[in-house]
């Protein structure tokens, strides 16, 4: 059956996000529909403890649901579509997706900044007739309206992730909703395809390109997954997208990139020095070129900006050095 025409959810009590913190502030704003009473701090001290911390990853707000909010279940996917969406809104649960925004152009970081930045919004109502979802903004405001095609537009940069939080006796409504894109690997698969349509329906689309090398990662394809992120980087990739995603980071490492790897991180790294999964792969490209003492302390410098790293406490153990 179709979705509704309609479906309004009621709204949480807004939070305006902190500097850097719209994915711990949407993430609250969801979490208040539950029936929760924290605030954005209680995450972001979490898994952002650091407020320079510039990026948040879905794999950071599901670990927080996961061991701090145990009487809830999280799941995150990505190829996500309107219908997806509509259909989670009109059962009663919703969506956090991640996608883009423009900045205030007082929030520039560099003369020549294009003011581009990713962005976690909370969305919980929309609207057929006006092609409209209704969504928890924490940079711009409560009850934002957001047309349907430019929250197409906006969300594709990020492979169109999407991400809901369930009580556990509601996960067999949660498996119908998503169908076969309840399996990760389907899912994967479901957006890979996806992607890669997208690519030959339009080869100037770099997005497009961009998500199919991240689904190529998922499945350790890595030579591929390269060949898909150059093309999508040799038509132009926003200046902060390294700051958020990190795909093209796996891909060279494994694929023995290393002078690619070093280069990229060196230019992610001149947009965004307060980014640890950056420094723990600059860290892995100067190991491989032999340069022990500074992959050590590359590998420190990510432990600066988020305490309790994990990848950067491995990459410390595995040579031997301590924090």
């Amino acid at each position: 059956m179709p979705p509704p025409q309609q479906a309004p959810l009621k709204s949480p009590p807004y939070e305006k996000q902190l500097p850097n913190n719209c994915g711990p502030a949407a993430l609250s704003m969801m979490l208040h529909m539950f029936g929760w009473s924290g605030n954005q701090k209680d995450i972001s001290q979490v898994i952002k403890p650091v407020n320079g911390d510039r990026n948040v990853n879905p794999e950071e707000l599901a670990y927080w649901v996961r061991n701090y909010a145990g009487w809830l279940r999280i799941e995150y996917r990505v190829g996500g579509d309107l219908e997806t969406l509509k259909r989670f809104i009109a059962a009663k649960y919703p969506v956090i997706i991640e996608g883009t925004t423009s900045l205030n152009p007082d929030d520039t970081g560099w003369p020549d900044d294009d003011l581009w930045a990713a962005h976690y919004l909370l969305l919980n109502g929309y609207d057929d007739a006006t092609r409209t979802f209704t969504a928890q903004d924490p940079y711009r405001g409560p009850d934002k309206t957001v047309p349907y095609d430019q929250l197409e537009s906006e969300w594709k940069p990020f492979n169109y992730l999407y991400m809901v939080v369930y009580f556990p006796q509601d996960e067999e409504e949660i498996k119908s909703l998503l169908a076969s894109n309840w399996d990760p690997d389907l899912n994967r698969q479901n957006a890979l395809s996806l992607a890669q349509a997208a690519a030959v329906n339009d080869p100037a689309d770099a997005f497009a390109w961009f998500n199919v090398g991240s689904n190529l990662v998922y499945f350790e394809r890595y030579e591929e997954a390269n060949a898909a992120y150059d093309e999508a980087r040799e038509l132009g990739l926003p200046q902060r997208m390294f700051r958020y995603q990190f795909g093209p980071f796996l891909a060279n490492f494994h694929a023995n990139r290393v002078d690619d790897l070093l280069a990229l991180t060196d230019y992610a790294l001149q947009r965004t020095e307060m980014s640890e999964e950056t420094w723990l792969w600059h860290g892995w490209a100067l190991y491989r070129k032999g340069d022990l003492n500074k992959a050590v302390e590359n590998w420190r410098k990510a432990l600066f900006i988020h305490p309790g790293y994990e990848d950067a406490l491995n990459a410390l153990s595995f040579v031997g050095a301590t924090p």
